[in-house]
Protein backbone atom coordinates (compact mmCIF):
# COMPACT_ATOMS: atom_id res chain seq x y z
CA UNK A 1 0.00 0.00 0.00
CA UNK A 2 1.46 3.37 -1.05
CA UNK A 3 1.96 5.94 1.70
CA UNK A 4 2.23 8.74 -0.86
CA UNK A 5 -0.91 10.82 -1.07
CA UNK A 6 -2.48 10.66 -4.53
CA UNK A 7 -4.07 13.75 -6.07
CA UNK A 8 -7.83 13.94 -6.47
CA UNK A 9 -8.20 14.58 -10.21
CA UNK A 10 -11.65 16.07 -9.71
CA UNK A 11 -10.24 18.73 -7.37
CA UNK A 12 -6.70 19.58 -8.47
CA UNK A 13 -4.87 22.37 -6.64
CA UNK A 14 -1.46 23.90 -7.33
CA UNK A 15 1.21 23.22 -4.75
CA UNK A 16 4.56 24.68 -3.75
CA UNK A 17 5.75 22.57 -0.81
CA UNK A 18 3.17 19.87 -0.20
CA UNK A 19 0.37 18.36 -2.25
CA UNK A 20 -2.81 20.45 -2.25
CA UNK A 21 -1.32 23.38 -0.32
CA UNK A 22 -2.60 25.69 -3.08
CA UNK A 23 0.54 27.86 -3.13
CA UNK A 24 1.07 30.06 -6.22
CA UNK A 25 3.45 32.86 -7.14
CA UNK A 26 2.48 36.15 -8.79
CA UNK A 27 4.60 38.88 -10.33
CA UNK A 28 3.22 42.16 -11.61
CA UNK A 29 3.75 45.92 -11.54
CA UNK A 30 1.53 48.74 -10.27
CA UNK A 31 1.68 52.42 -11.29
CA UNK A 32 2.40 53.59 -7.74
CA UNK A 33 5.63 54.53 -5.87
CA UNK A 34 7.26 51.86 -3.71
CA UNK A 35 6.37 51.94 -0.03
CA UNK A 36 4.01 50.50 2.59
CA UNK A 37 0.93 51.67 0.71
CA UNK A 38 2.18 50.03 -2.48
CA UNK A 39 2.83 46.77 -0.63
CA UNK A 40 -0.68 46.80 0.78
CA UNK A 41 -2.13 47.57 -2.65
CA UNK A 42 -0.31 44.54 -4.09
CA UNK A 43 -1.65 42.35 -1.28
CA UNK A 44 -5.18 43.56 -1.96
CA UNK A 45 -4.84 42.67 -5.64
CA UNK A 46 -4.43 39.03 -4.60
CA UNK A 47 -7.22 39.24 -2.04
CA UNK A 48 -9.60 40.60 -4.69
CA UNK A 49 -8.62 37.66 -6.90
CA UNK A 50 -9.90 35.33 -4.19
CA UNK A 51 -6.54 34.17 -2.83
CA UNK A 52 -5.83 33.65 0.86
CA UNK A 53 -2.83 34.75 2.91
CA UNK A 54 -1.05 36.96 0.34
CA UNK A 55 2.63 37.30 1.22
CA UNK A 56 4.87 39.97 -0.32
CA UNK A 57 8.40 38.63 -0.95
CA UNK A 58 9.87 41.30 -3.25
CA UNK A 59 9.17 44.96 -4.05
CA UNK A 60 11.42 46.90 -6.43
CA UNK A 61 11.14 50.42 -7.83
CA UNK A 62 10.92 50.55 -11.62
CA UNK A 63 10.83 54.34 -11.68
CA UNK A 64 9.48 57.25 -9.64
CA UNK A 65 5.90 56.05 -9.86
CA UNK A 66 6.03 52.35 -10.81
CA UNK A 67 6.78 49.33 -8.62
CA UNK A 68 7.34 45.65 -9.38
CA UNK A 69 6.11 43.00 -6.93
CA UNK A 70 6.48 39.29 -6.27
CA UNK A 71 3.93 37.70 -3.95
CA UNK A 72 2.79 34.28 -2.82
CA UNK A 73 -0.84 33.39 -2.25
CA UNK A 74 -3.03 30.39 -1.56
CA UNK A 75 -5.66 29.06 -3.98
CA UNK A 76 -8.67 27.56 -2.23
CA UNK A 77 -10.74 26.28 -5.16
CA UNK A 78 -9.49 23.35 -7.21
CA UNK A 79 -10.28 22.42 -10.81
CA UNK A 80 -11.93 19.27 -12.15
CA UNK A 81 -9.03 17.96 -14.23
CA UNK A 82 -10.79 14.66 -14.89
CA UNK A 83 -13.42 16.40 -17.02
CA UNK A 84 -11.20 18.78 -19.01
CA UNK A 85 -11.31 18.22 -22.77
CA UNK A 86 -9.09 20.45 -24.92
CA UNK A 87 -9.24 20.49 -28.75
CA UNK A 88 -5.86 19.44 -30.14
CA UNK A 89 -4.27 18.26 -33.35
CA UNK A 90 -4.93 14.56 -33.82
CA UNK A 91 -1.92 12.49 -34.83
CA UNK A 92 0.17 9.54 -33.70
CA UNK A 93 3.35 10.59 -31.93
CA UNK A 94 6.40 9.28 -33.78
CA UNK A 95 10.12 9.92 -33.58
CA UNK A 96 12.24 11.35 -36.39
CA UNK A 97 13.24 7.99 -37.84
CA UNK A 98 9.68 6.66 -37.74
CA UNK A 99 8.44 9.77 -39.54
CA UNK A 100 11.10 9.47 -42.25
CA UNK A 101 10.20 5.81 -42.77
CA UNK A 102 6.48 6.63 -42.88
CA UNK A 103 6.94 9.36 -45.50
CA UNK A 104 9.18 7.20 -47.66
CA UNK A 105 6.84 4.22 -47.45
CA UNK A 106 3.49 5.95 -47.85
CA UNK A 107 4.26 9.01 -50.00
CA UNK A 108 7.39 7.91 -51.83
CA UNK A 109 8.85 11.42 -51.92
CA UNK A 110 10.22 14.06 -49.61
CA UNK A 111 7.95 16.58 -47.93
CA UNK A 112 8.53 20.28 -48.52
CA UNK A 113 7.90 22.66 -45.65
CA UNK A 114 8.34 26.45 -45.81
CA UNK A 115 8.31 28.38 -42.54
CA UNK A 116 8.79 31.90 -41.20
CA UNK A 117 7.86 34.45 -38.57
CA UNK A 118 5.28 36.41 -40.58
CA UNK A 119 4.57 40.12 -40.54
CA UNK A 120 6.49 42.29 -38.09
CA UNK A 121 7.42 39.41 -35.77
CA UNK A 122 11.20 39.30 -35.29
CA UNK A 123 11.38 36.44 -32.78
CA UNK A 124 13.03 33.48 -34.51
CA UNK A 125 13.45 31.21 -31.49
CA UNK A 126 10.27 29.27 -32.21
CA UNK A 127 10.69 28.79 -35.95
CA UNK A 128 14.38 27.92 -35.50
CA UNK A 129 13.52 25.31 -32.86
CA UNK A 130 11.19 23.60 -35.31
CA UNK A 131 13.12 24.08 -38.57
CA UNK A 132 16.85 24.28 -37.87
CA UNK A 133 18.90 21.09 -37.87
CA UNK A 134 20.08 21.43 -34.27
CA UNK A 135 16.49 21.85 -33.07
CA UNK A 136 15.82 22.47 -29.39
CA UNK A 137 16.20 20.58 -26.09
CA UNK A 138 17.46 17.44 -27.79
CA UNK A 139 14.71 17.42 -30.42
CA UNK A 140 16.20 17.75 -33.91
CA UNK A 141 14.62 20.25 -36.29
CA UNK A 142 13.05 19.45 -39.66
CA UNK A 143 16.28 20.14 -41.56
CA UNK A 144 17.66 16.98 -39.94
CA UNK A 145 14.93 14.75 -41.39
CA UNK A 146 15.94 12.59 -44.33
CA UNK A 147 12.51 12.87 -46.01
CA UNK A 148 11.77 16.56 -45.35
CA UNK A 149 13.11 19.58 -47.21
CA UNK A 150 12.75 22.44 -44.73
CA UNK A 151 13.08 26.06 -45.88
CA UNK A 152 13.32 28.62 -43.07
CA UNK A 153 12.75 32.19 -44.28
CA UNK A 154 13.46 33.71 -40.86
CA UNK A 155 11.84 36.75 -39.30
CA UNK A 156 9.65 39.64 -40.40
CA UNK A 157 8.53 37.94 -43.59
CA UNK A 158 5.46 39.54 -45.22
CA UNK A 159 2.64 36.97 -45.51
CA UNK A 160 2.55 37.42 -49.29
CA UNK A 161 6.28 36.64 -49.49
CA UNK A 162 5.85 33.51 -47.41
CA UNK A 163 3.02 32.28 -49.64
CA UNK A 164 4.91 33.15 -52.84
CA UNK A 165 7.95 31.17 -51.69
CA UNK A 166 5.75 28.24 -50.69
CA UNK A 167 4.22 28.22 -54.20
CA UNK A 168 7.68 28.47 -55.78
CA UNK A 169 8.95 25.51 -53.75
CA UNK A 170 5.83 23.42 -54.26
CA UNK A 171 5.38 23.23 -50.51
CA UNK A 172 3.23 20.68 -48.77
CA UNK A 173 2.93 22.85 -45.67
CA UNK A 174 3.36 26.46 -44.60
CA UNK A 175 4.56 27.00 -41.04
CA UNK A 176 4.07 30.31 -39.21
CA UNK A 177 5.62 31.07 -35.84
CA UNK A 178 4.10 33.96 -33.87
CA UNK A 179 5.38 35.43 -30.63
CA UNK A 180 4.30 39.08 -30.78
CA UNK A 181 0.69 39.15 -29.58
CA UNK A 182 0.25 42.70 -28.28
CA UNK A 183 -3.11 44.14 -29.32
CA UNK A 184 -3.82 40.81 -31.06
CA UNK A 185 -1.36 41.62 -33.85
CA UNK A 186 -0.82 37.90 -34.44
CA UNK A 187 -4.53 37.46 -35.22
CA UNK A 188 -4.34 40.09 -37.95
CA UNK A 189 -1.16 38.64 -39.45
CA UNK A 190 -2.39 35.05 -39.41
CA UNK A 191 -5.73 36.04 -40.93
CA UNK A 192 -3.87 37.79 -43.74
CA UNK A 193 -1.75 34.70 -44.33
CA UNK A 194 -4.75 32.40 -44.73
CA UNK A 195 -6.57 34.93 -46.92
CA UNK A 196 -3.56 35.19 -49.24
CA UNK A 197 -3.30 31.41 -49.50
CA UNK A 198 -6.99 31.26 -50.40
CA UNK A 199 -6.65 34.08 -52.94
CA UNK A 200 -3.73 32.28 -54.58
CA UNK A 201 -5.77 29.08 -54.76
CA UNK A 202 -3.31 27.01 -52.71
CA UNK A 203 -5.10 26.71 -49.38
CA UNK A 204 -6.69 23.42 -50.41
CA UNK A 205 -3.42 21.74 -51.34
CA UNK A 206 -1.05 23.18 -48.72
CA UNK A 207 -1.36 22.59 -45.01
CA UNK A 208 -1.30 25.74 -42.90
CA UNK A 209 0.21 25.32 -39.45
CA UNK A 210 0.94 27.89 -36.75
CA UNK A 211 2.87 27.71 -33.51
CA UNK A 212 3.77 30.02 -30.66
CA UNK A 213 3.79 30.43 -26.89
CA UNK A 214 0.20 31.70 -26.81
CA UNK A 215 -1.16 29.60 -29.63
CA UNK A 216 -3.72 26.82 -29.21
CA UNK A 217 -5.11 24.34 -31.70
CA UNK A 218 -8.59 25.73 -31.10
CA UNK A 219 -7.53 29.29 -31.98
CA UNK A 220 -5.56 28.07 -34.99
CA UNK A 221 -8.52 26.25 -36.49
CA UNK A 222 -10.79 29.24 -35.82
CA UNK A 223 -8.39 31.32 -37.92
CA UNK A 224 -8.47 28.80 -40.77
CA UNK A 225 -5.32 26.79 -40.05
CA UNK A 226 -5.12 23.01 -40.03
CA UNK A 227 -3.30 22.80 -36.70
CA UNK A 228 -1.87 24.89 -33.90
CA UNK A 229 1.03 23.97 -31.65
CA UNK A 230 1.73 25.71 -28.35
CA UNK A 231 4.29 25.35 -25.56
CA UNK A 232 5.78 21.87 -25.20
CA UNK A 233 5.60 21.11 -28.92
CA UNK A 234 8.62 19.97 -30.91
CA UNK A 235 9.61 19.35 -34.51
CA UNK A 236 8.49 15.73 -34.43
CA UNK A 237 4.97 16.81 -33.45
CA UNK A 238 4.73 19.10 -36.46
CA UNK A 239 6.35 16.56 -38.77
CA UNK A 240 4.12 13.72 -37.60
CA UNK A 241 0.99 15.79 -38.09
CA UNK A 242 2.03 16.98 -41.57
CA UNK A 243 2.97 13.49 -42.75
CA UNK A 244 -0.11 11.77 -41.38
CA UNK A 245 -2.50 14.47 -42.60
CA UNK A 246 -1.05 14.33 -46.12
CA UNK A 247 -1.36 10.54 -46.11
CA UNK A 248 -4.98 10.81 -44.96
CA UNK A 249 -5.77 13.26 -47.74
CA UNK A 250 -4.02 11.11 -50.31
CA UNK A 251 -6.14 8.10 -49.39
CA UNK A 252 -9.46 9.92 -49.80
Amino acid sequence: MSLVKQPDLTHVLPYGDTLDDGKVQFSFSLPVPAGPEAAEAARRVLLQMGLKDPLLVAMEEMGPSTTFFVLYGTVTRGVDYANIHVPKAEFEHLDMHEIDDLVERELGRELVVVGACPGSDAHTVGIDAIMNMKGFAGHYGLERYRQIRAINLGAQVPPETLVARAIEEGADAVLASVVVTQKDLHITTLTQLVEIMEAEGVRGRMLAIVGGPRMTHELATELGFDAGFGPGSFAEDVAAFVAQELIRRQSR
